[in-house]
C-alpha cells in the first residue's frame, strides 16, 4: 500500500470518528445519558432479548464493574429494567424497554439525511464498495476491541 493513500485514509478515518463521537456525545447529552451509556444501551438493543450483564461486557468491551454502573445509570433513566431470568431465577437479566420513537428519532434525522444525500451520489456498484471497505474496518475493529479473533 503506497504511505500516501494509508495516510489519506487514516486522516479520513480519524476525522470520521472524532465527528461520530461528538454527534453521539451530543445526542448522548439530550437523552440524559454519558456518550459510554449511550452506546451500550445501542449495542444492548440491537441483540436478540434479555442480557446478562456479563454479555453487556462482552459486547462494549466494557468491565463487568463498569457494565453495572452503566446498567443503574440506565435504569435510572428509564431505558432499561433488570428482570429474572425465567429458566435460572439466580440470574439476573437486562431487557431494554420500548424507547419512545417519537421523542428520540429527532435526535437521528439529520444523520439519516447526510447519509441519504450523499448515498445518492454513488451508483449501486459504488455503494457496494463502500459497504464492503466499511464492513471491513468494523469487523477488524470489532475484533480488536472486543477480542474476537485476530487484531487488526
Amino acid at each position: 500500500m503506497p504511505p500516501d493513500v494509508l495516510a489519506r485514509f487514516a486522516d479520513l478515518g480519524r476525522e470520521g470518528s472524532t465527528l461520530a463521537v461528538l454527534r453521539h456525545a451530543r445526542i448522548a447529552q439530550r437523552m440524559g445519558l454519558s456518550g459510554t451509556d449511550h452506546k451500550a444501551l445501542d449495542l444492548a438493543s440491537r441483540a436478540e432479548g434479555p442480557l446478562t450483564a456479563g454479555r453487556i461486557a462482552q459486547l462494549t468491551g466494557l468491565s463487568t464493574g463498569a457494565v453495572t454502573g452503566v446498567i443503574d445509570r440506565l435504569e435510572r433513566a428509564g431505558f432499561v429494567r433488570r428482570v429474572r431470568d425465567r429458566q435460572d431465577r439466580r440470574k439476573v437479566l437486562v431487557e431494554i424497554l420500548p424507547l419512545d420513537e417519537e421523542k428520540y428519532a429527532p435526535l437521528f434525522d439529520s444523520a439519516l439525511d447526510a447519509v441519504e444525500q450523499v448515498l445518492e451520489r454513488f451508483s449501486p456498484e459504488e455503494r457496494d464498495i463502500v459497504e464492503r471497505y466499511q464492513r471491513e474496518i468494523q469487523r477488524l475493529m470489532r475484533n480488536e476491541i472486543l477480542d474476537e479473533g485476530a487484531s487488526a
